[in-house]
């Protein structure tokens, strides 16, 4: 499974309350006709990520079968009934990027409201940093569309064991 992810913000002078709104009806229009492979989709409010420009900003989670999926999902996100509330919450974007992660390690539907999120140390050898993993959900970046960092623990604040950063999250809206 695959998972892509897009963190953004509203522009300055937009309400963060319209902004949410408009992402939830994207959100729906996306769940109520869905694109094939396309598992469910989320949106989290994060604090205190420091890749961001922003101190708040919003983290979108589109969960996919495959890179098929993915390019399904990409058209379909920008056509037909979809078309119009993406547009909308799109003009009220000050800025985002994204990320593709995979999932190396299920742990079912993980308590987003706490991620880690860390790079591999250099010198390491993945399958010994897999192993260093605490159990439960994680995610390897695939892609790099976006200074995120390259893995992301779900449910669990293990920073201090990961060397990385706790990012804090409330979630909005999720569809599965």
């Amino acid at each position: 499974m695959l998972a892509y992810l897009f963190w953004h913000w509203p522009a300055p002078t937009v309400d963060a309350g319209r902004y949410v709104e408009s992402l939830v009806a994207f959100h729906r229009a996306l769940a109520s006709n869905a694109p094939p492979g396309l598992r469910a989709s989320r949106v989290y409010e994060v604090e205190a990520a420091p890749w961001l420009a922003v101190p708040r900003a919003f983290e979108d989670w589109y969960l996919v079968d495959d890179f098929a999926a993915l390019g399904a999902l990409n058209e379909a996100a920008v056509s037909g009934a979809r078309r119009d509330p993406h547009d909308a919450a799109a003009r009220l974007a000050g800025g985002g990027h994204g990320g593709l992660y995979r999932l190396v390690a299920p742990g079912g539907e993980g308590a987003l409201d706490r991620t880690t999120w860390c790079s591999k140390p250099d010198g390491v050898p993945y399958t010994e940093f897999h192993a260093r993993l605490p159990p439960g959900e994680s995610w390897q970046r695939q892609l790099v569309l976006g200074p995120a960092p390259e893995f992301c623990v779900v449910g669990v604040d293990a920073a201090a064991a990961l060397g990385g950063v706790a990012v804090a999250a409330r979630r909005i809206h999720a569809w599965s």
